[in-house]
C-alpha cells in the first residue's frame, strides 16, 4: 500500500458533505458491495422474465402468422387464378410458413437455450448458505465487518474526543468574554477580576489537554489507516473479480439472445440490429468496474479525519437598533487601531467586511452592545465586523 495516500492527494480536498457520509471508507458503507451480489442474482431473475415474456410475444407473433397463411392459401388456391401470377401470390403463405417456423425456434431459443443457460449458472455461481443468504454475500460481509472494526471503533473515539475538544473550546471563549467584561466593570473588585482571570486560565489549560489527547488519537487513527485501506481493498478486490465475471457471462447472454433475433437482411431492420449489435460489444468489463470502483468503491472522495478549529459564533447585527441610535452616540477613534484578523470571515450583508485570518486592517469605532465594531480594509473598503474575530496587532 505505498501508493495509497499519493491517490488520495489526488481527491477533491472538501468532497460534498453527500459523498463524504456515502464513501466507502466511511463505517458499514461497504453494504453496498456486498448486497451487489443479491441485485446480480435478481438481475439474474429479470432477465429469464424478461426473455420469457420476448419468447411468448415470439411464439404468439409464430401462430398469428401460421394463422394467416392457412386462411388465404385456401382462399387463394380457390381462385381462377393460374400460372406465375399463381405462383407468385402463393410463394408469400410459402415464406410466411417459412418466417413462422423461424420465429418460433427463436421463442424456443430464447427459453431453451438461453433462459435455461442463466439459470444453470445462476445455480452455480450463487451458492446459499443455510439462513444465512448467499455464501458470497456472507462472507463479504463478515471479512468487511472485520476489517473495518478496529478502524470504526478508533474513529468513534476520535470523534468523542474532538466533540470534547470543541466544547472546551467554547467554554475557554465564555471565560475570556467574562473576564473581559469583569476588566471593563471599574466597580468591580481586583479579588473578583482575579477569580476570572484564575477561570479562565483554567479553562485555558482543559484545552490544552483535550487538545493533546484530540491530536494523539488522531496520530492513532492516521497510523492505522493505511492498513485498514490495504485490507479493505483486498477484500473489495475479490468482491470486483466476482462481479467481472458475472459481467463478462451476462454480456456472453446479451450477444447470445442477440444471435437469435437478428433474423432478417431487411437493410432497414439490418442498421437497427447492427447499432443494437455495437451496443452490446462496448460492454466493456474494465469500465464497469471502474465505474463501480470511483461511484461505491475506493475511488470515492472522503473527508478523511483531521483537526477542526473551533470558530466562535457570531452575533446577529441587528441593524434597525443600530440605526436608531444614531452615528453620533458610537466612540470614533482618531486614526483607528490596528488590528489583526484571528478567523477568516464572509460578509452576509453588504455594510459588513470579509477577510482572512491573519490580514491586518484598522477598527475605527469601538465595540458596540451588539458585539460589532466598525473597521477599514486596507483597500479602503469599511465596514462592520465581529468584534471576537480581531485581536490588537503589536
Amino acid at each position: 500500500m505505498t501508493d495509497a495516500f499519493p491517490k488520495m492527494a489526488s481527491l477533491p480536498r472538501e468532497p460534498p458533505e453527500e459523498d463524504r457520509k456515502r464513501s466507502f471508507w466511511m463505517p458499514r458503507n461497504y453494504v453496498r458491495t456486498v448486497r451487489r451480489t443479491d441485485q446480480s442474482f435478481q438481475a439474474c431473475n429479470d432477465l429469464v422474465a424478461c426473455f420469457t415474456e420476448r419468447a411468448k410475444v415470439e411464439k404468439q407473433y409464430a401462430q398469428q402468422l401460421s394463422q394467416w397463411s392457412s386462411k388465404w392459401k385456401s382462399i387463394v388456391d380457390s381462385r381462377p387464378l393460374y400460372g406465375s401470377l399463381m405462383r407468385a401470390w402463393q410463394c408469400f403463405f410459402t415464406s410466411t410458413e417459412r418466417l413462422s417456423e423461424l420465429h418460433s425456434s427463436i421463442s424456443q431459443s430464447l427459453v431453451g437455450e438461453d433462459g435455461a443457460r442463466v439459470k444453470t449458472w445462476q445455480k452455480e455461481t450463487f451458492p446459499k448458505r443455510l439462513f444465512c443468504g448467499f455464501k458470497e454475500s456472507h462472507d463479504n460481509n463478515s471479512s468487511f465487518s472485520r476489517a473495518q472494526k478496529p478502524w470504526s471503533k478508533k474513529l468513534t473515539k476520535l470523534e468523542k474526543v474532538r466533540a470534547d475538544y470543541h466544547k472546551l473550546c467554547q467554554r475557554e471563549q465564555a471565560a475570556l468574554e467574562k473576564e473581559k467584561q469583569a476588566n471593563e466593570n471599574v466597580q468591580m473588585s481586583e479579588e473578583k477580576k482575579q477569580k476570572f482571570v484564575e477561570a479562565r486560565e483554567k479553562a485555558s489549560e482543559e484545552k490544552e489537554k483535550h487538545r493533546d489527547r484530540y491530536e494523539k488519537m488522531l496520530e492513532d487513527v492516521s497510523s492505522y489507516t493505511p492498513r485498514y485501506m490495504e485490507e479493505m481493498e483486498a477484500i473489495f478486490e475479490n468482491a470486483q473479480e466476482e462481479e467481472r465475471k458475472r459481467i463478462s457471462f451476462l454480456k456472453q447472454t446479451f450477444l447470445s439472445i442477440h444471435r437469435h433475433l437478428d433474423i432478417t437482411n431487411n437493410e432497414s431492420v439490418k442498421a437497427v440490429y447492427s447499432e443494437l449489435h455495437q451496443t452490446l460489444m462496448s460492454i466493456n468489463e474494465q469500465d464497469d468496474l471502474k465505474w463501480w470502483k470511483n461511484h461505491h468503491g475506493p475511488g470515492m472522495p472522503t473527508d478523511w479525519p483531521k483537526i477542526q478549529e473551533w470558530v466562535p459564533p457570531v452575533k446577529k447585527l441587528k441593524r434597525r437598533k443600530r440605526d436608531q441610535k444614531g452615528q453620533g452616540s458610537r466612540p470614533v477613534m482618531i486614526g483607528g487601531v490596528k488590528v489583526r484578523a484571528l478567523y477568516d470571515y464572509a460578509g452576509e450583508e453588504g455594510d459588513e467586511l470579509s477577510f482572512k485570518a491573519g490580514e491586518v486592517f484598522l477598527k475605527v469605532e469601538e465595540e458596540d452592545d451588539q458585539g460589532w465594531c466598525r473597521g477599514v480594509l486596507s483597500g479602503g473598503k469599511e465596514g462592520f465586523y465581529p468584534a471576537n474575530y480581531v485581536e490588537v496587532a503589536e
